[in-house]
């Protein structure tokens, strides 16, 4: 099988021209899962592979992470043949935030009747999920109040931090081998986000050899990582995976 991943977007909150940070796991060509789902997502992911995702992971509830969420209720609610069939993973952890940002407003539709997780398969996790036999860790990030963020690693084949400090510890435990490491970096870090000094202050060469850097603040700061001797990640760009490997033994 040929794995990659698809990065439907690389930017930071306020780098619009990069698209929302979001990719797609894929399979054989295939798309098996959507990391979440910022405003633009939801458009470049229909315009990739013409249906709504079939799962979808989101990491935490900033907007440029989940705004696209509202869009894609409507285009599963409204087309029987998809309704409540995407299965939605989110961290329990997450739940109420969720809820308040996206699935609380007063009435679901103007017309009443509905409520906003019927259009969805909900399954929240905690340590992770299993999607088609393969077992996913889900991890906790540092990103702003403890709890609020978590990255998201497929044994032998990828992590993805989502927006997140250093998690050097994490990193190697849950991608310790050769899994590709997609990271959260910029030119400057911040009591939020990843810096490029962060990067080589905290992470020795086994982990930074295998990271590939997105949502950075724009093009130039992309150029300016990449001249710096690290992978970036492009918009619309797709990035080979190593093999998954065994389910984690204590898996489930």
């Amino acid at each position: 099988m040929n794995w990659h991943l698809h990065f439907l977007g690389v930017g930071a909150a306020h780098a619009v021209e990069l698209g929302s940070s979001a990719v797609v796991l894929e399979r054989d060509g295939e798309p098996l899962l959507l990391i979440d789902c910022g405003p633009d997502t939801l458009d470049r992911y229909m315009a990739a592979y013409g249906a709504p995702p079939r799962a979808v992971f989101i990491t935490h509830t900033h907007m440029d992470h989940v705004a696209g969420l509202e869009r894609l209720f409507f285009k599963l609610w409204f087309d029987e043949r998809l309704r409540g069939t995407t299965k939605f993973f989110v961290h329990a952890a997450l739940l109420p935030w969720l809820q308040m940002r996206v699935a609380d407003y007063p009435g679901a539709l103007a017309e009443g009747g509905v409520n906003y997780w019927e259009a969805f398969r909900l399954l929240p996790c905690t340590r992770g999920f299993w999607l088609d036999g393969l077992w996913f860790d889900v991890v906790a990030t540092r990103h702003h109040v403890p709890g609020t963020s978590y990255g998201i690693a497929l044994a032998g084949c990828f992590a993805y931090t989502g927006d997140t400090r250093p998690i050097p510890e994490i990193l190697g435990q849950y991608a310790g081998g050769q899994e590709l490491i997609a990271h959260d970096c910029s030119l400057m870090g911040n009591p939020s986000h990843t810096g490029i000094d962060d990067i080589e202050r905290e992470y020795d060469q086994s982990l930074r050899s295998r990271l590939l850097l997105y949502h950075y603040g724009s093009a130039a700061d992309g150029a300016a990582l990449a001249a710096r001797g690290y992978r970036i990640a492009e918009t619309d760009g797709r990035v080979a995976l190593p093999e998954p490997g065994a389910p984690r033994p204590d898996a489930g």
